[in-house]
């Protein structure tokens, strides 16, 4: 019997020291007193864990909503029937890769060069971009045109191009060699292939719903958000080193690659399609329709001012700034402030012209030609902050109503047929103009001109406006001999 209680209470008490009494503090019990309970440390951590992983559950619902929304827009309206919807993914991931690339060479070339007034590099850079471009740019379009089966190919070819070269400048960034200029050049040039071929291929997967010009909004507007949430994350590589900026643009390359051999199929199909400047049959000529022609010279001016914009001020607000604005952390904000205001004034144009009922395309591009000269001349009068903020977003502003405007001259006046070619000679156009201001804006930059930089801007796009205007279709038609009244131009 005592044996049993014994080993009852022994059972129930545990084992028993040998070594003498447990002087231990008991362990702490809980409310039930069936448990140890949890010393703060352990509370907080699990609290924290909870937080965070409330947090992550959380910050995925919404982005995969924001992504949800996002596709949802992107594909209303038809897009997501016609195909529309993934080449506007599509042109997203190609502003998040050039955004990235920007990022990686601004401490390498342009901002490096700026800050120390080394024009030399950056000449040479603009140099190389420009020339071969003068060579390749005639030729992009009627390459596109004889071998549109592959349209699809092509694109990717940009982005698989782009992406092999990225991952090549990683490595040359940090060393100065030789290969970075060929290799920067190499991206620079497939970025502006991927332009024109993307130009070619919109008028493919319009849907019926929509008309182009709205599709070309829709996918310059896809380009703004696909550069604005990547430039967060380039920023971030960038600040583990430049090279990891360009190792980022590699991977989105990579996927914009997959994402361009994936595109529905009708943008290879070439049935009758005609190339611009092939023949149309008898009596009717070859080449861009007057009022066409007319439009790009005029889209000329504004798009050549904003790449003159661009060089111009990065130079002389970082080399030469503004009163109160000297250091060097306040001249990078103006720069920035002034640049900024552009990419500002290009996304209110976007949304104006997704909203307006309807813009008169002929008197447009004038307008947005002479907006510029006016805040050309207004910026040359009163050099300050203020003013060159309002002339950055008057160019951005002016330089897209003006592209809307050509592209609505395109859908009017040229057969659907040979939309794919109007639009790729367009662009082609457009960004050699950007290259050439970009020249010149390094050209005025420097001391002993850029006094008069911003002036001479001014005369010549004055200048340009009264060649476009004295070429003016309707001009034309008034000082033909024997002209009848109210006859319009063929």
């Amino acid at each position: 019997m005592a044996t049993h209680v014994t080993s009852g209470v022994t059972g129930k008490i545990g084992k028993v020291s040998t070594d003498g009494p447990d002087l231990s503090p008991p362990p702490e019990r809980g409310p039930a007193g069936d448990a140890p309970a949890e010393t703060g440390s352990v509370r907080a951590a699990k609290a924290t864990a909870r937080g965070v992983k409330g947090f992550a559950r959380v910050t995925g619902r919404a982005s995969k909503a924001t992504v949800r929304t996002a596709r949802k827009a992107a594909g209303a309206q038809g897009a997501e029937r016609s195909g529309l919807n993934r080449l506007i993914e599509l042109h997203a991931a190609n502003a998040a890769g050039d955004s990235a690339f920007a990022i990686a060479l601004a401490g390498t070339v342009f901002f490096a060069g700026a800050t120390s007034g080394q024009r030399g590099p950056v000449l040479l850079f603009l140099g190389l971009t420009m020339v071969p471009f003068a060579i390749v740019a005639p030729l992009i379009g009627p390459f596109l045109d004889r071998f549109s089966h592959g349209r699809r190919w092509a694109i990717g070819a940009t982005f698989a191009l782009r992406a092999f070269l990225c991952w090549i400048l990683a490595g040359t960034l940090s060393d100065g060699s030789p290969w970075f200029y060929v290799a920067a050049l190499g991206v620079l040039v497939s970025s502006k292939a991927y332009g024109v071929a993307k130009a070619a291929a919109v008028p493919r997967l319009v849907p019926q719903e929509i008309t182009l010009v709205k599709a070309n909004g829709r996918v310059a507007l896809a380009g703004v958000v696909g550069a604005c949430a990547s430039a967060p994350l380039a920023g971030a590589a960038y600040w583990i080193g430049p090279e990891w900026a360009c190792r980022y643009a590699f991977l989105v390359f990579t996927v914009g690659t997959v994402a361009a051999i994936l595109l529905p199929g009708k943008i290879d199909s070439s049935a009758g399609e005609e190339s611009i400047d092939g023949p149309r049959g008898t009596g009717r000529r070859a080449g861009l329709p007057p009022q066409v022609a007319f439009a790009l010279r005029a889209n000329c001016g504004p798009r050549l001012l904003s790449g003159f914009l661009t060089m111009f001020m990065t130079f002389v607000l970082m080399t030469e700034p503004l009163d109160g604005w000297e250091s060097k952390t306040k001249a990078t904000l103006t720069v920035g402030l002034v640049v900024g205001a552009a990419g500002l004034g290009n996304t209110v144009g976007i949304v104006v012209a997704s909203l307006a009922r309807k813009i008169n395309p002929a008197a447009m591009v004038v307008i947005a030609l002479l907006a510029d000269i006016v805040a050309l001349v207004v910026a040359t009068l009163f050099f300050s902050l203020l003013p060159l903020v309002l002339l950055g977003l008057t160019v951005g502003l002016m330089q897209y109503l003006a592209k809307v405007s050509l592209d609505s001259t395109i859908q009017a006046g040229v057969p659907v047929r040979a939309h794919a070619s109007a639009f790729a000679k367009g662009d082609t156009t457009l960004q050699l103009a950007w290259v050439v201001g970009g020249f010149l804006g390094v050209i005025l930059s420097y001391p002993a001109v850029n006094g008069i930089g911003l002036g001479f801007a001014a005369v010549l796009l004055t200048a340009w406006a009264v060649f476009v205007l004295r070429t003016s279709p309707s001009r034309r038609e008034r000082n033909r001999p024997g002209s009848p009244v109210g006859a319009t131009p063929g």
